[in-house]
C-alpha cells in the first residue's frame, strides 16, 4: 500500500505517502529495529508511579515530533521555497531525535550515564537500517542527521530551530502529550495558532508574528508549569533518586554478588564496550526483568531499593530550598541519624537532590518577533516571558516515611 496511516491520540491521522520520496524514507525509518525498540521505552520513565497514565512510549512521541516538522515546514516554504531542499533533513532529525534513548528516558540517561543525542547520532551514522534509508534518500543526510542531533549544527537555521530551540517540535509535542497522559490540564496548547504564526524574520532564521504572541506566551507559561507539576513532581524525584541507587548498588556490589545478563552486565560494568546491539537490546522490558529478579534474588540491599521502587513504597521528600546548603547538609546528617536508630542503612534511604529549572532562556535559540517591519526579542515585547528567565531552584531531603514525624519535630525546635 502506498498510503499508511497512524492513529494518534493528539494529531488523529498522520498518514505517509510512499509515492513522497521523504515520506517514504520516514516509512523504511519507523520500520527499522532500532525505531520499533522505543515502543518500549516510556516517555516519562517512573512517571506512572505518580501519574498512572503516564504509559505512552518514545515511539508515539516522536511520530509527533515529525508530524508537526512536517507541518511547520509547510507553513515556513511559503517565505521560502529553498527550505524544500532540506526536507529530508528535517524528516530524518524530528523523527530520529531520541533513537538514543536509554531505558526508562531521561530517568536511564541519569541513572546509566549515558547521553541519548550521542547514542541517537551514532546509530544514525553506523546502524545499516537507519543510515541506508536516510542515504538511499541523498547523500549525506545520514551525516547531516547525526551532526544536527549531536551538535545542533544545521545547513539552515530554521531547520535546526525546528528540532531545538525554545519553541521546537520536540516541546510543542512533549508538553501537549505529557499532559494528555498524566491527566494534567496545564498543556492544552493553542497549537494551530503557534503554527500559523511561524514565520522568517529578514535574516532567514525562525521568527514569530505578533498574531502569535499571545499563544507562545501560553506555551511557555504551560512548560514551566509541566516542569513544576509533572517533570519536578517531589515522588518523581524520588523514583529517580531510588533508580539511581538501584544502579549504584548493583556496581558496587559487583558481578560476583549480582545476577545479571550478557546485557545488562556491559551496561553495570563495562558501559566503556558498549556496542550497537547491546545498546538497542536494553529497553523498558529488560530493565524492569532485572529488577523483579534482584528483588527476589538479589543480595539485601539490592533487593530492599528494588522492593521499595516496584511494590510503590516510595520515600517521602521534603522541600528544604529554603535552606542554606550548609543548613541542608545538616538536615541532611539529621535524617541519617534518626534512620539508622530506626534500623534503616541511611545510604539506601537518604539522600538530597537538587534541580534548577528556567522557564525560558533568551540566549539558547532565543525566540524574536517579526511584524514585517520591527524585529525584537521576545522578552522585550512580553514581561511574561521576561518573568520566566530567573531560574528557580528546588531541593528535596529524601528519606523513609517511618522517620517523618520525628523529623517534623526534629526541624521545628
Amino acid at each position: 500500500m502506498s498510503l499508511r496511516t497512524y492513529h494518534d491520540p493528539l494529531h488523529r491521522g498522520i498518514t505517509l505517502n510512499a509515492s513522497d520520496a521523504a515520506e517514504a524514507m520516514v516509512m523504511q525509518l519507523i520500520d527499522a529495529a532500532p525505531f520499533q525498540r522505543l515502543r518500549r521505552i516510556r516517555q516519562l520513565g517512573p512517571a506512572f508511579l505518580t501519574f498512572h497514565g503516564a504509559e505512552s512510549s518514545r515511539f508515539t512521541h516522536s511520530l509527533g515530533v515529525f508530524h508537526l516538522a512536517r507541518l511547520a515546514l509547510e507553513r515556513l516554504l511559503q517565505f521560502d521555497s529553498g527550505l524544500e531542499e532540506h526536507r529530508g533533513l528535517l524528516y530524518g532529525a524530528a523523527l530520529l531525535h531520541d533513537l538514543g534513548h536509554a531505558p526508562l528516558s531521561h530517568t536511564g540517561e541519569e541513572i546509566f550515564g549515558l547521553d541519548h543525542e550521542t547514542w541517537s547520532a551514532r546509530l544514525v551514522r553506523e546502524h545499516p537500517t537507519v543510515r541506508e534509508p536516510l542515504e538511499a534518500y541523498a547523500p549525506g543526510t545520514a551525516d547531516g542527521v547525526a551532526n544536527l542531533l549531536e551538535r545542533g549544527s544545521s545547513p539552515h537555521s530554521v531547520i535546526k530551530a525546528l528540532v531545538s530551540s525554545q519553541l521546537d517540535c520536540d516541546r510543542l509535542d512533549y508538553l501537549l502529550r505529557d499532559s494528555y497522559s498524566t491527566g494534567t490540564h496545564y498543556g492544552q496548547l493553542d497549537l494551530e495558532r503557534i503554527l500559523s504564526a511561524l514565520t522568517l524574520a529578514p535574516d532567514g532564521t525562525m521568527a514569530i508574528h505578533p498574531k502569535g504572541l499571545m499563544a507562545v506566551e501560553h506555551y511557555l507559561v504551560v512548560r514551566n508549569l509541566m516542569y513544576r507539576s509533572v517533570y519536578n513532581h517531589r515522588l518523581n524525584v524520588v523514583c529517580n533518586w531510588l533508580l539511581e541507587q538501584v544502579v549504584r548498588t548493583a556496581r558496587q556490589l559487583g558481578a560476583a554478588h549480582v545476577w545479571a545478563d550478557k546485557i545488562m552486565a556491559t551496561w553495570l560494568w563495562s558501559l566503556n564496550q558498549l556496542d550497537l546491539d547491546t545498546f538497542l537490546a536494553n529497553d523498558d522490558l529488560r530493565t524492569g526483568y532485572h529488577l523483579l529478579r534482584w528483588q527476589d534474588e538479589g543480595p539485601a540491599p539490592l533487593a530492599e531499593l528494588c522492593k521499595r521502587f516496584l511494590n510503590r513504597h516510595l520515600l517521602k521528600a521534603l522541600a528544604v530550598e529554603h535552606l542554606s546548603h550548609s543548613n541542608q547538609l545538616e538536615v541532611l546528617t539529621l535524617t541519617r541519624q534518626l534512620a539508622e536508630r530506626q534500623g534503616f542503612d541511611p545510604a539506601l534511604c537518604c539522600g538530597l537532590r537538587h534541580q534548577q529549572q528556567r522557564g525560558y532562556h533568551p540566549y539558547k535559540g532565543g525566540l524574536r518577533l517579526w511584524d514585517g517591519r520591527q524585529l525584537r526579542a521576545l522578552e522585550q515585547a512580553s514581561p511574561l516571558v521576561a518573568s520566566l528567565i530567573t531560574p528557580a531552584d528546588s531541593s528535596w531531603l529524601i528519606y523513609p516515611r517511618e522517620i517523618h514525624g520525628e523529623l517534623q519535630a526534629a526541624l521545628a525546635t
